[in-house]
């Protein structure tokens, strides 16, 4: 059964899930914390398993990389550098593409093709 979500994913930084941490430590059980930071209990007992074994540090969110295309794209003058990297990152998606097996038609729909 899948979940249907009310709001979008939320936000957590390293110092509310370390607040968060330290009412379990404190003697709260993780129950009750997950249930008045509505949150789940799997969740918390990841943060809690990540802070023993690797600290503080290990609670920091990751960035994500996200598009590298997308700074390029949304520039209208390139300076000829800029041009050039853009190409090259065109190309290597392109390469790639084609090292598994994807055709991309001039319309960007992609045919899959056996060798």
């Amino acid at each position: 059964m899948t979940r249907i979500r009310k709001m979008p994913n939320r936000y957590w930084s390293k110092e509310a899930k370390l607040k968060i941490i330290k009412e379990v430590f404190n003697g709260k059980s993780s129950e009750e914390v997950a249930k008045e930071n509505d949150i789940s209990g799997g969740m918390l007992r990841n943060w809690i398993i990540k802070y023993d074994k690797y600290g503080e540090q290990s609670l920091e969110n990751k960035k994500k990389p996200g598009n590298p295309l997308c700074k390029y794209s949304k520039k209208k003058n390139l300076t000829d550098i800029e041009e050039l990297e853009y190409e090259n990152m065109k190309l290597k998606i392109e390469n790639e593409r084609l090292k598994k097996g994807y055709l991309v038609k001039g319309d960007g729909s992609v045919v899959v093709f056996k060798k």
